[in-house]
């Protein structure tokens, strides 16, 4: 799984397009257990309440647009992929969900007061052009919130993957090149990619998130039924060395057992800016 930066990222842009379509029923049940757990940190940096007219990029199945629904907001949620935004409307059907792009949002200049974004500024194969985008459709004074995980330096659940694929298995697996995965957990270059693109007054947060499961023999399950990237570099590998990573990163969360749950830490940054 090989990162790269500057680069032509279409080949990824696809499959991640397809990854996506490919998870969309399971997306709810795996990762949106974790990822939601940062949902209100995310609404409130937005200051996200009654009237406000807010924007959920990459919106997934919904659980964001439709807690800002649920606070008052004029909510739309997109997704540039269509089962995700089947999945998000029956999910969700008093919150409105469209398909687009986060690099070419179909909306008017100034439409929002708000714009958040849970998780998805990684999987962007340009995400400039997204952030880009962002500030054109605020109005000023608007406010742009989004979430990404800090690196495995900082995230044990992310740790135990990487340090059992690269004991036991290849990294360097046939994938389509993307941008760097934790390019976005990393303070410095969210202040200057914000800051380049128009945005002031960046306040940035860790959430303690938390990866919870009942059987360590869980603990791959939010990458094989809620991932891209992840899921298909454990998929990549032969059989008999997925075999051994599974059985390597069930014995790195079994140190993280709390009486009759495995509790593994997986932080998260929460950048939120200001559009003048």
């Amino acid at each position: 799984m090989t990162d790269q930066r500057p680069g032509d990222f279409e080949a990824f842009k696809e499959f991640e397009h397809d990854g996506w379509d490919k998870v969309s029923y399971s997306y709810h049940d795996s990762i949106e257990r974790i990822t939601r757990q940062a949902a209100q940190p995310l609404l409130d940096a937005v200051e996200a309440g009654s009237g406000v007219r807010l924007l959920d990029v990459a919106c997934g199945t919904g659980y964001v647009a439709a807690l800002a629904t649920s606070q008052g907001a004029a909510t739309i949620g997109l997704d540039f992929v269509a089962s995700m935004v089947d999945e998000a409307k029956k999910l969700h059907p008093s919150t409105e969900f469209r398909e687009g792009d986060a690099e070419a949002l179909p909306f008017p200049d100034e439409s929002f007061d708000a714009v958040v974004c849970s998780f998805g500024i990684l999987h962007f194969p340009h995400s400039e052009r997204a952030i880009a985008e962002v500030h054109r459709v605020l109005a000023p004074g608007g406010r742009f919130a989004f979430t990404a995980w800090f690196p495995r330096e900082k995230s044990p659940y992310f740790a135990n993957f990487f340090g059992a694929v690269e004991t036991y298995g290849d990294m360097n697996v046939p994938l389509p090149p993307g941008p760097p995965f934790f390019r976005y957990g990393d303070l410095d270059e969210c202040r200057r990619t914000l800051s380049a693109y128009g945005f002031s007054d960046a306040t940035f947060v860790e959430l303690p998130l938390i990866v919870k499961l009942d059987d360590e023999r869980e603990v791959l399950e939010p990458l094989y039924r809620g991932s891209v990237r992840s899921r298909n570099l454990l998929l990549a590998q032969q059989e008999d060395v997925r075999i051994r990573i599974e059985q390597a990163a069930i014995e790195g969360a079994r140190q993280y057992r709390h009486g009759d749950t495995i509790e593994i830490p997986i932080p998260a940054l929460l950048a939120a800016a200001r559009k003048p």
